[in-house]
C-alpha cells in the first residue's frame, strides 16, 4: 500500500495526527509521501492542484488522507479530466463548502464532484468543529453514500484539540497495509 496524506492550511507538522500517522506507516515499513504543500500558511488552489496532480502521476498511491482544506482541495482534484482513482479515500474534517475565510478563498466556494475517484471513503467529523456543521458533513456524506464517523467534543481534529497520536486513524489506515 502507497499512502498520501494531504495537509490543510499551515500543514500538519508535529504533533499533529497526520505527522504522527506518517510516522507510524514509515516505522512499520509502509511507504508514504507526507509532502508540505506550496506555501502552506497562504495557498492557493491552482499551485496545489497542480503540486498535488504531479505527486499523484509519480508516487501512485492506494490511499489518500485528508485533513481540512486538503478535503476541498480533493474535491477540485475530482473536477480535472484526468484524475486518476485511488482504493481508499479517508476524509478527515473537511471544511463548509461555502467557507468564507480571505487567507483561502481560491478554494470556495468548492463544488461537490461526481465522482470522488476513490472505490473505499470514509468522513470523519467532531460534532464541535468550527469549520462545519454535522448536519453539513451528513448532507455530503449522504450524497456520496460514505460512512460518517461523528467525534464528540473534537474541534478540527488537529494538534489544537489534542489530536497528536491518533491511533484509531493509524489502525484505519494500515489495517489493509
Amino acid at each position: 500500500m502507497r499512502t498520501l496524506i494531504l495537509h490543510g492550511w499551515g500543514g500538519s507538522d508535529a504533533p499533529h495526527w497526520q505527522a504522527e500517522l506518517a510516522a507510524e506507516i514509515a516505522k512499520n515499513y509502509g511507504t508514504v509521501s507526507f509532502p508540505l504543500l506550496d506555501n502552506c500558511h497562504f495557498p492557493s488552489k491552482n499551485r496545489w492542484i497542480k503540486q498535488v496532480k504531479q505527486l499523484i502521476k509519480a508516487f501512485n498511491p492506494d490511499t489518500v488522507v485528508c485533513h481540512s482544506l486538503a478535503n476541498t482541495l480533493w474535491f477540485w482534484l475530482c473536477e480535472e479530466e484526468d484524475m486518476s482513482t485511488v482504493e481508499r479515500l479517508f476524509m478527515v474534517s473537511p471544511p463548509s463548502l461555502d467557507t468564507e475565510e480571505k487567507t483561502i478563498k481560491s478554494f470556495f466556494p468548492a463544488p461537490m464532484p461526481n465522482d470522488l475517484h476513490a472505490k473505499e471513503v470514509r468522513m470523519i467529523v467532531s460534532d464541535n468543529d468550527p469549520w462545519i456543521t454535522v448536519d453539513e458533513a451528513q448532507k455530503m456524506a449522504s450524497r456520496y453514500d460514505i460512512p460518517l464517523s461523528v467525534i464528540e467534543n473534537a474541534g478540527h481534529i488537529n494538534a489544537d484539540s489534542g489530536y497528536g497520536k491518533w491511533e484509531w486513524i493509524e489502525h484505519l489506515v494500515m489495517e489493509k497495509q
